[in-house]
C-alpha cells in the first residue's frame, strides 16, 4: 500500500493549475473562517473542498484571517505524497510560521523569537535545538521511575473520584500530573516546592490560551457564533493580560533551572535570559501542552477499541514485565510490539498538532497521487495531517483505529506518521524541525499504557471534546483480576 513521496521541480504527472480561490478581499477569508469554525467544522472544511475540486491540493484561506493574520492565503496539501514537502527544509522555510499564518507577539516570550519560530538555517536555531537535545538526553534514565511515581498518584485519585462520584475527569487530573511530572523531569524538583506551589498548571494555561484562541472554538450555541468569532478570532489578545502569570513562571523556572541555564550559557552560547524563556516555551507549550492532548487522545482510542484490545495489551504488557523480574524497563518495553503499535496508531489517526505550515523558498513542483502542481516562491503551504495520515492509497481501513497496524511489516508505514513535524523514521537534529522530544513522547505514551494495564484489566469512559482535543471521563476502572 505504500507510495513514495515526490516534491521536485520535474513533475512526474501532468502539470495542473492548483484549483480553488481566496474569494474577495476581507470577505473571502471571513467566509472561510466561519466555514472552518461554525458552518462546516474542521474536517468537513477540507473534505468538502477536496470533493468540490476533485483534488487533494487546492487553494483556500486558513483562519484566523482578518485582522490577526495579514495574509491568510495558503496552498493545502492533503495526501501522503504531497505532504512531505512541508518537511523539506532545503525548499521550504519555517521562519515565524509555527502557529500558521499568524505569529503571537514576542511579548508572550520575553521579547524573543522562540526556537519553534526559527528556521533551521538561523544560527540561533542550531544553538537552542542542541541545548534541548542535550537536556533531554541527560534525563532519559529518569523518565520511567518519575512517570510511575506521578501517574500512580493520578490513578489513585481517579479511583477515589469514581468511588465518590461514579465518574472521574481524566483531563483535569492529567493536567496537574503532567505539569508536575515534566517540571520535575527537567529540573529535579516538584513544582510544589517552588513559588509555583500547586498553581503551575493553571498559570501555564492562562499563558497559553491567548496565544491559541485564534485556533479554537468554544462550541457555544449558534446564536453566539458572531460574538465568539469577534472575541476570539478577530483581534489578538495583548500579552499584558497574562504578564503577571508569566512572570511567576519565569521566576520559578529561572531559579529551578539554574544548572541548565549555566549549561546553555557556558556550552551553547545562549544567554540565561533567552535560554529561560525558551525553556518555558519548550516545557510548557511543547511538552506540557502536548501531554494535555496526547494522553486523552491515547485513552480515547484505546477505550473505543474495546475489551479485545484491552485483553491483548494487558497480556503482552504483563508477560514482558514478568520476564523482566517484575520491573518496567526499556528492554521490557521494547518487547511490547503491540503496545508500541497502539501508540503509533493513536498518533497517526489523531495527531495532537494536526496543522503544519511552511513557506516556499523557490518555485517548486509538488506531486500528489494524481497530478503535479506548481507552487510559487513565497506562497504558504499548509497540511492538515489528520486527513493526510488517513490516505487510503497508503493505509488500509484508514479511518479505523487498528491497534496492530504497525506490528511486523507494518513498521514500514511509519514513514507516513508525521505527528512530530517529520517522519517517524527520522530523528530530531539541529538541522530539522522534528520535535526535540519526539522519542520522549513515544516513550511516555508507551509507559502510560503499561502502567494502566498493569493496574487495570479494562475500563469504560465517556468521550467528549474540549477546545483542541478529546475529553475523557472514566465510568469504570476494572482492577486486575486475581
Amino acid at each position: 500500500m505504500a507510495s513514495s513521496s515526490s516534491s521536485d521541480n520535474k513533475p512526474n504527472l501532468p502539470l495542473k493549475k492548483i484549483p480553488g480561490d481566496y474569494g474577495l478581499p476581507l470577505f473571502g477569508p471571513i467566509k472561510d473562517r466561519y466555514d472552518f469554525f461554525y458552518n462546516q467544522g474542521r474536517d468537513d472544511f477540507f473534505k468538502t473542498r477536496m470533493a468540490k475540486y476533485k483534488s487533494t491540493v487546492f487553494r483556500t484561506n486558513m483562519p484566523p484571517g482578518p485582522f490577526i493574520a495579514s495574509n491568510p492565503k495558503v496552498v493545502v496539501v492533503l495526501d501522503a505524497k504531497s505532504f512531505p514537502i512541508l518537511f523539506d527544509n532545503s525548499r521550504v522555510e519555517k521562519r515565524n510560521i509555527f502557529d500558521g499564518t499568524y505569529m503571537p507577539s514576542t511579548s508572550f516570550t520575553g521579547g524573543y523569537r522562540i526556537c519553534s519560530f526559527l528556521d533551521p538555517s538561523e544560527p540561533k536555531h542550531t544553538s537552542l535545538k542542541n541545548f534541548f537535545l542535550s537536556l533531554l538526553s541527560a534525563r532519559h534514565n529518569n523518565v520511567i521511575p518519575l512517570f510511575q511515581t506521578h501517574f500512580s498518584d493520578l490513578f489513585v485519585k481517579a479511583e477515589a473520584q469514581l468511588a465518590k462520584n461514579d465518574k472521574s475527569d481524566f483531563n483535569s487530573l492529567n493536567d496537574q500530573t503532567s505539569f508536575n511530572f515534566i517540571f520535575e523531569l527537567f529540573f529535579g524538583q516538584n513544582p510544589s516546592s517552588t513559588p509555583l506551589g500547586s498553581k503551575g498548571a493553571t498559570l501555564v494555561t492562562l499563558w497559553l490560551l491567548p496565544q491559541l484562541t485564534p485556533q479554537i472554538t468554544l462550541g457555544l450555541p449558534k446564536l453566539l457564533n458572531v460574538l465568539e468569532d469577534f472575541l476570539l478570532h478577530t483581534f489578538p489578545f495583548p500579552a499584558l493580560l497574562v504578564k503577571p502569570a508569566y512572570n511567576k513562571l519565569y521566576k520559578a523556572f529561572y531559579e529551578s533551572a539554574a544548572k541548565a541555564l549555566e549549561e546553555a550559557e557556558g556550552t551553547f552560547g545562549i544567554s540565561k535570559d533567552e535560554a529561560c524563556h525558551n525553556l518555558i516555551f519548550m516545557v510548557c507549550f511543547n511538552a506540557y501542552g502536548g501531554m494535555k492532548l496526547l494522553f486523552p487522545i491515547l485513552l480515547k482510542w484505546v477505550c473505543l477499541a474495546g475489551e479485545d484490545l484491552h485483553r491483548k495489551l494487558r497480556e503482552e504488557i504483563r508477560a514482558a514485565v514478568k520476564d523482566a523480574g517484575g520491573k518496567v524497563t526499556l528492554a521490557a518495553l521494547d518487547k511490547m510490539t503491540l503496545t508500541k503499535s497502539v501508540v503509533y496508531e493513536a498518533l497517526r489517526i489523531d495527531p495532537a498538532v494536526p496543522f503544519q505550515y511552511a513557506k516556499a523558498k523557490e518555485d517548486l513542483i509538488v506531486n500528489s497521487h494524481d497530478a503535479a502542481f506548481q507552487i510559487k516562491k513565497g506562497e504558504v503551504i499548509f497540511g492538515y495531517q489528520t486527513i493526510a495520515t488517513r490516505d487510503p492509497k497508503i493505509f488500509e481501513r484508514p479511518e479505523e483505529f487498528v491497534g496492530d497496524r504497525f506490528v511486523g511489516d507494518g513498521e514500514k508505514l511509519l514513514k507516513y506518521v508525521w505527528w512530530s513535524n517529520g517522519p517517524e523514521t527520522e530523528n530530531p537534529t539541529a538541522a530539522n524541525k522534528i520535535c526535540a522530544g519526539k522519542d520522549l513522547v513515544v516513550l511516555m505514551n508507551r509507559i502510560m499504557l503499561v502502567e494502566f494495564f498493569l493496574r487495570y484489566d479494562t475500563f469504560t469512559a465517556d468521550i467528549g471534546t474540549f477546545l483542541l482535543g478529546p475529553k475523557v471521563t472514566f465510568k469504570t476502572l476494572i482492577k486486575v483480576s486475581s
